[in-house]
């Protein structure tokens, strides 16, 4: 399985950036897929997730701001990042949990959020 993720950049405050996550290969069932970050100097938080049966799971920190969704036609799952604050600066990568098996990390995308 490999994931690929678009999308990070440079943004100021209160705007908006997307993020894609697309997965290819033999995926089989997914258990969750979704969004972590790591902020300089900082653990890596879980963000956003997406239960297989499509329940999402997003952290309080980014919760009515950030949006998870996902395309099962195209495996690929969607961040939806709105009103951003400098805090929200990190590395974002995506992670792909199977049913059985173990779990798939893509490359990270940079969210630079400047004030």
């Amino acid at each position: 399985v490999q994931l690929q993720a678009f999308g990070g950049g440079l943004v100021q405050v209160g705007g908006s950036l997307r993020l894609s996550c697309a997965a290819s290969g033999t995926i089989g069932a997914i258990n969750v897929m979704g969004w972590y970050r790591q902020a300089p100097g900082k653990e890596r938080e879980q963000v956003a997730v997406i239960t297989g049966d499509g329940r999402p799971i997003v952290a309080d920190s980014v919760k009515g701001r950030f949006t998870i969704s996902r395309d099962n036609a195209k495996n690929t799952v969607y961040l939806q990042m709105n009103n951003l604050k400098v805090e929200d600066t990190a590395v974002y990568t995506c992670r792909l949990v199977p049913r059985v098996g173990l779990d798939h990390w893509g490359q990270g995308t940079l969210v630079t959020v400047s004030s």
